[in-house]
């Protein structure tokens, strides 16, 4: 019997196809994690096996939400989310023991170390994933609050501009401060405002689609069709402005015309949006000090300036020290770079797991985006369609920004490795993105109900009891 008939057989197999591959990947991150203190020290650390536990217990409780909220959800996502979330704790407690060796040679005091914090934001982030699977039975049901979403992720984007509440870090202000931590509101905003997107355009759909003139082969759009475009491009350019962030900014507007891209399957939309992106680039370089930087660094990153490009050249040198296989795990010097733990993390993985650990990363992110868009492709509505495309395309293109960014393949931008990176926001909040998917790929893989055949309906009227009603 096929997949498509026989649900429950499938559906178990596929479950504990996943429950293997999570308790891999915890293996995977325990071996790291004790082979960073053999590194250091030469002796495994005494926190080995509570770490494997502990990432295990929550690894096997996102199974148990999946297995019982979403059975049909494609089974390699969340175990890949697993590995690289593993490896990225594996990482961050590997910087903080070479902060602290540094720290004891300079005589200043050890700082704070950020994986225990880290661990707890994973925990937060599987907490969230659960309660997003638990709490949206039905992804079509989002669509009815696209306008509530849409206000609330331009609240949260405008939080870090408003006094007193926003805090600038590293130039730019991109947080805000909620007692001793600090929160990125534009990666929540991130999700609420996919959502939006996706519900005016299965809306707007028809109307985006006409063609006013056709040029060069080229159906163009009506002129005020292009309202939803130049607004995304302007709110784009407002963040950079406002926020000094080039990352964001590129990331909101890409996501927005490669959405818009989807629905219409108009080719004009992205030569628009490209020509859009390039004119706005070419000003904001001429008009913003910090992007000049920027794509000065890139261009020249050995000319020093101010120690501008000091980052990205001990990148690039760390991943050369690294080579095929890497130096090994706590045999090198990451914390040479600074900020290894938030923008260069991929610097770190380069010299001590090689271009052979940098692959795999990547292969990782690969197999997440690709499922993501066949769960997209094989949706059965068109809201879950452009949700899940463009979840699958926001992390691809973060990806592709850090990752081009540390290579010196584009200009370096402040956005994360999504589940490596140092940073609580971002895990939570790709956490809900994983969480969206799985949703929507448990719609596209559950079998249809079979249609009822006439000879079926005809017996079942014939069995039924019938009921005389006696007048008078």
């Amino acid at each position: 019997m096929s997949a498509l008939t026989a649900p429950q057989g499938p559906a178990r197999s596929r479950r504990g196809t996943e429950l293997t591959l999570l308790l891999f990947a915890t293996a995977l991150a325990a071996t790291g994690y004790a082979a960073v203190g053999i590194g250091q020290n030469g002796t495994v650390p005494s926190g080995t096996l509570g770490y494997g536990l502990g990432l295990g217990t929550l690894y096997v409780l996102a199974h148990l939400a999946v297995r019982r909220c979403a059975p049909y959800a494609d089974p390699l996502l969340l175990p890949c989310v697993a590995l690289l979330n593993g490896l990225g704790i594996v990482l961050v407690r590997r910087l903080d023991l070479a902060s602290a060796d540094r720290a004891r040679q300079a005589g200043r005091a050890v700082p704070r170390a950020d994986a225990p914090l880290q661990l707890i934001w994973t925990t937060i982030g599987v907490g969230l994933f659960v309660a997003v699977l638990v709490v949206v039975r039905d992804h079509t049901r989002l669509a009815r609050y696209a306008y509530t979403c849409a206000a609330a992720g331009l609240l949260l984007l405008l939080l870090p501009a408003l006094p007193g509440v926003g805090a600038t870090i590293n130039g730019a202000r991109l947080w805000i401060r909620v007692g001793p931590i600090t929160v990125q509101p534009s990666e929540i905003a991130k999700i609420l405002l996919m959502v939006f997107f996706a519900s005016f355009l299965v809306s707007k759909r028809d109307v985006l689609s006409l063609a006013s003139r056709r040029v060069a082969g080229i159906d163009l759009p009506r002129a005020r069709d292009l309202g939803p475009v130049l607004f995304a491009w302007v709110a784009s350019i407002a963040v950079l402005v406002r926020e000094k962030d080039l990352g964001t900014s590129l990331l909101f507007f890409g996501i927005f015309v490669v959405m818009l891209y989807i629905a219409t399957e108009r080719t004009s939309w992205l030569l628009i949006g490209l020509a859009l992106f390039a004119g706005s680039s070419f000003t904001a370089y001429h008009l913003f000090g910090h992007v000049q930087a920027r794509v000065d660094t890139w261009l020249d990153p050995f000319r020093y300036t101010n120690n501008q490009g000091y980052q990205l050249v001990q990148g690039l040198f760390g991943m050369g020290t690294g080579g095929i296989f890497g130096t090994g795990l706590g045999e090198g010097s990451p914390n040479t770079v600074p900020f290894a733990k938030t923008d260069f993390i991929l610097a770190a993985i380069g010299e001590e797991l090689g271009l052979v650990g940098v692959m795999a990363v990547l292969v990782l992110f690969a197999l997440i985006v690709e499922r993501g868009l066949r769960a997209a492709l094989t949706c059965r509505d068109s809201f879950g369609k452009l949700l899940g495309g463009g979840l699958s395309f926001a992390l691809a293109l973060q990806v592709f920004v850090i990752v081009g960014g540390v290579t010196g393949l584009i200009p370096l931008t402040g956005v994360t490795l999504p589940w490596l990176s140092y940073g609580g926001s971002s895990v939570v909040t790709n956490y809900v993105l994983i969480a969206l998917l799985m949703r929507i790929s448990d719609a596209a893989r559950r079998p249809a109900p079979s249609p009822v055949s006439p000879s079926a309906a005809r017996a079942s009227l014939q069995d039924a009891p019938t009921t005389v009603v006696r007048r008078g």
